[in-house]
């Protein structure tokens, strides 16, 4: 029989904590839907972040009903055990398995949702659920709802008001606990050692695929299930692509190569960026750019503590990333007059970083009732600012066409400061270079 990947009084504590703040409101998860890729072969199957900090149950085809202060307070509804069916896609808990090992309340079979979530929500006012994301669980949730204000009649209990659920609890998320920071660290350490040998592995020559094979393998051997977001291996002008991913094209003597591959740990991700030499040597040009891209974001880092806002690190790395483009001879005339224009949105259009989490670009508000929230301890987020000259840009200096430069590094913020959780990445010029050498 299997058993929940993580211990399941993780996940009875964080339901506890959801429930103290539902203030009587019921809270419906549903699982990720599967998805058929041809005929009867199917995308691997993730399950859905929310149900799986909830629950650790990762089986498809899943809700998770929570009551606060009544009987039963949580409750699942799941598939059937059925023989035939685990023989062709696998082992299913069922419902009398998930009741045991996953420590809810109460269990039902899925084909019983519409019937039994009918009596569980009376008397509830206000439900909890994430509209618009699951079309089927829409869809059998709207039956519940209609049916249920049928049987409550002229009672003064009508349609329920339903509430964003990913919004509620993207705030639990988003402060992590020693639970989370634990999955969280290492992701993002199984995550930095493919980086590792990802630069041990590359020379001119080889693929961007067979790099990509390279981490891959460092990824599973080291207990990573899946990748966080597809990879981005682009060597040369493919670096001044965002999120080039055909991964198909040979490492050039000469080029650099930026890897942005995440390794995805018991649910958390790590997100890293490294931009290095194809063959293990920065050239002039490189280095000024690369230098200038890797003291902001050092600077960024040193920064950051409980009380900042996430948008001034933005506005900071903005405001460093276009003097720099002003060093390099990328823009002219006034810095106000450039900004102003957007003209440093040519070489650098993203933010200096986002949420990182379960998902890699989290769940959680970055503006509060349209204010900008302070940092708090706990959270943790990408800095990873960057500069992509396109390899057609004549008005940039000719020996600079075509380099993509991302650094990228990920934070939790401490009580006096932070921590980086990815400096197992050489990011400095002379630790990349002497690493390449060992080649």
């Amino acid at each position: 029989m299997r058993k929940p990947a993580e211990n399941v009084e993780i996940f009875k504590r964080r339901r506890k904590k959801i429930i103290e703040k539902l203030n009587g409101a019921a809270l419906i998860v549903a699982a990720h839907p599967e998805q058929v890729r041809n005929d009867d072969v199917h995308h691997f199957y993730r399950q859905d972040s929310n149900m799986y900090y909830l629950t650790g149950f990762e089986e498809p085809e899943s809700f998770l009903l929570i009551r606060p202060d009544q009987k039963p307070e949580t409750v699942m509804f799941v598939r059937e055990k059925n023989i035939e069916r685990e023989t062709w896609d696998g082992f299913r808990f069922g419902p009398e398995g998930t009741k045991n090992e996953f420590l809810i309340d109460a269990v039902y079979s899925i084909d019983k949702f519409e019937e039994k979530a009918i009596e569980l929500l009376k008397g509830f006012e206000e439900i909890y659920y994430r509209l618009f994301k699951n079309p089927d669980a829409d869809a059998r949730l709207q039956k519940v709802l209609t049916a249920l204000k049928r049987a409550q009649g002229r009672t003064g209990y009508g349609l329920l008001t339903i509430k964003d659920a990913d919004l509620f609890l993207g705030e639990f998320r988003l402060k992590k606990d020693e639970d989370d920071l634990a999955n969280q660290r290492r992701a993002c350490q199984i995550s930095s050692d493919a980086h590792v040998a990802a630069m041990k592995f590359v020379k001119p020559g080889v693929s961007e695929r067979q790099v990509q094979a390279v981490i891959s393998h460092e990824f599973h051997m080291n207990g990573a299930a899946r990748v966080g977001y597809p990879y981005i291996i682009a060597s040369g002008s493919n670096a001044t692509t965002l999120h080039y991913n055909f991964n198909d094209q040979v490492c050039k003597n000469g080029d650099l190569l930026l890897i942005d591959a995440g390794a995805e740990y018991n649910y958390y991700s790590g997100d890293i960026t490294r931009t290095f030499p194809v063959n293990g040597k920065f050239s002039s040009a490189q280095k000024k750019v690369y230098q200038g891209v890797l003291n902001i974001q050092k600077e960024i880092i040193a920064m950051i503590k409980p009380g900042l806002y996430f948008k001034d690190l933005h506005k900071i790395g903005e405001d460093r990333l276009t003097d720099l483009m002003f060093e390099l001879g990328l823009l002219c005339g006034k810095k106000e007059d450039a900004m102003k224009a957007n003209e440093h949105r040519k070489y650098y259009p993203h933010g200096i970083g986002h949420w990182l989490g379960m998902d890699v670009h989290d769940a959680g508000l970055y503006f509060i009732k349209g204010e900008p929230r302070p940092i708090e301890a706990g959270m943790c987020f990408t800095v990873e600012p960057g500069l992509y000259i396109p390899a057609d840009d004549k008005s940039a200096p000719e020996e600079l066409r075509g380099i993509g430069v991302r650094i990228e590094d990920n934070i939790v913020v401490t009580a006096n400061g932070c921590d980086n959780l990815t400096v197992g990445a050489p990011k400095e010029i002379d630790a990349i270079e002497k690493l390449m050498a060992q080649r």
